[in-house]
């Protein structure tokens, strides 16, 4: 295993733990991460909320847990995030359940800013965008594959708009933000059982 990501697994966290940072962090009026302001605690703030009500409301369906169940190969997805961040808090509670539903995919967890070198291995069209998912054998420790920083539906949303107008803004993200409440999860899933069919085609049958 590269050393730089066997580093950042032993400084990881669970899922479960996050939770109780972020919620921490929104409870002081901060936010994790090198910059501290104002924005990104409120960010923090409203991502606290976010998860606790995906946590308890996202739903995987009965076939798409029948294909999870079917996935047998020990993997270990490596999350690098902030809790300031809009796209992890609707990603990674999704991220979490499908864990949840197969004891073969371990869910770790690490904030951006502590793994920079981690980070700049696996850029986003050269930017350090997050939520990034690692996706690592765990008899090997070679990366299969990576996901993020958001589903697929998301990010030819955003590449749309960006190709209309340049950049985003603060009307889009908004936008951006109830695409995500009405789709509740489901291209996550869709997206991640799609990369776990490509590892173990048996989870497609």
């Amino acid at each position: 295993m590269n050393p730089i990501i066997a580093q950042s697994i032993k400084r990881s966290i669970s899922y479960q733990d996050y939770r109780v940072l972020v919620k921490q962090l929104a409870e002081e009026n901060s936010n994790s991460g090198l910059e501290k302001t104002e924005a990104l605690a409120n960010y923090t703030f409203l991502n606290d909320r976010r998860m606790k009500r995906w946590d308890k409301t996202i739903k995987v369906s009965e076939e798409d847990q029948q294909r999870l169940r079917e996935f047998t190969q020990p993997i270990t997805w490596l999350v690098i995030t902030e809790s300031w961040c809009g796209d992890a808090a609707h990603v990674i509670p999704a991220l979490n359940k499908i864990a949840e539903l197969n004891a073969n995919i371990d869910i770790k967890i690490v904030l951006r800013d502590d793994n920079l070198e981690l980070m700049d291995m696996f850029l986003t069209k050269g930017g350090r965008a997050i939520a990034k998912v690692i996706m690592i054998d765990n008899e090997t420790g070679e990366v299969l594959n990576t996901y993020g920083p958001r589903p697929t539906e998301a990010t030819s949303y955003v590449n749309r708009f960006k190709a209309k107008h340049g950049q985003l803004t603060p009307e889009f993200k908004e936008d951006l933000q109830h695409w995500y409440n009405k789709n509740k999860g489901q291209n996550v899933i869709e997206d991640i059982i799609e990369i776990l069919c490509e590892l173990q085609p048996i989870t497609c049958q």
